[in-house]
């Protein structure tokens, strides 16, 4: 088990981080404008079993950094042109509730006894240890539906279809899923054994991974936010090499915090990818390089931000933030 020494955060330095330490209350403010949307999007008929909303209700409102939400608002925001900034949240917001759905049902299934059996999340039991498997499993089928329907709802028609198609896209086989499946693999044996593998082509397979598993939602966040606001084709693209560098920068970093993070901080397990013979960055190339690593994708994320100008600054900011966080 790969074991890092602490450190300040990431190597990133001087003009690189200027801002980032303003990112925890930025987020803050976009947790403050999301989080009763979320609340709001869970008010459903009788027809739906109270049990069953209870589980919805502890899944998506359970306290959290709201990353996801925070891109679209934001990708919207770098995008929008003349709107002010509460313009351009509007516009966004059924995104940012969309995609934190999408987040939601993941997490929830992720934490199953099938996948990654975590009874943890975001310091509270995860949805099977707080009701049951099978509520459980019924609350992330029920997430997914609601995603879509908050889209269709909430985004002018013209909007609606794009962005439900990047989203179904960036959640599907090709992406999220494909990305689970294929971490998975690693540990069922359902692939040849990679750790006997040069590592360069461990590399290649973890980015693989990471690139699905995470960074698609990561980049459906950002695509969303620009759709909401009819982003220009560049500024689409922009976003797009935004969110590849600051997704795969994101997972480094995590990696780096399984290896030497804390429990009571992080509200989850540490130190489980490693134990179970998980290929991570820290146990293959070492946590120095790990770093460096994080911070080139880090300044890559900064630098398409900078291509939208100056009302892209929150996301050049959240990307150096990310791999300097302790949780």
């Amino acid at each position: 088990m790969a074991s890092c020494p602490a450190t300040a955060g990431s190597v990133a330095s001087g003009d690189a981080l200027n801002g980032a330490t303003d990112v925890p209350a930025r987020l803050l403010r976009v947790q403050e404008y999301v989080d009763p949307l979320l609340a709001a999007s869970l008010t459903l008929s009788a027809e739906a079993p109270p049990r069953l909303v209870a589980a919805l209700q502890h899944a998506l409102l359970a306290p959290g950094k709201r990353l996801r939400p925070a891109l679209a608002l934001w990708a919207a925001r770098a995008c929008g042109g003349q709107l002010t900034e509460a313009e351009a949240w509007q516009a966004a917001a059924p995104a940012a509730v969309a995609v934190e759905m999408i987040h939601a049902y993941s997490l929830v299934h992720d934490d199953l006894p099938a996948m990654d059996d975590d009874d943890l999340r975001r310091g509270r039991p995860t949805c099977h240890r707080a009701f049951d498997e099978a509520t459980a499993i019924l609350c992330g089928d029920a997430l997914q539906p609601l995603a879509f329907e908050t889209l269709v709802r909430g985004l002018p028609a013209a909007a609606a279809g794009p962005a439900c198609l990047a989203l179904a896209r960036a959640a599907g086989a090709e992406a999220l899923v494909g990305g689970q499946s294929d971490d998975l693999a690693t540990e069922r044996g359902w692939i040849d054994d990679l750790s006997t593998a040069p590592p360069a082509d461990q590399v290649a397979w973890m980015e693989r991974v990471h690139r699905r598993k995470t960074g698609a939602l990561f980049r459906a966040a950002l695509e969303l936010g620009g759709i909401a606001v009819a982003a220009a084709q560049p500024q689409l693209q922009a976003l797009d090499r935004f969110g590849t560098a600051f997704g795969l920068a994101f997972q480094i970093a995590d990696d780096l915090l399984d290896a030497e993070g804390d429990e009571a901080t992080m509200g989850k397990r540490v130190g489980k990818d490693a134990g179970r013979g998980k290929l991570t960055f820290p146990t293959v190339i070492g946590c120095e390089a790990t770093r460096e690593r994080a911070d080139q994708l880090a300044s890559e994320a900064a630098a398409a931000a900078a291509d939208l100008g100056p009302a892209a600054a929150d996301l050049a900011a959240l990307a150096f933030w990310i791999v300097s966080r302790n949780h």
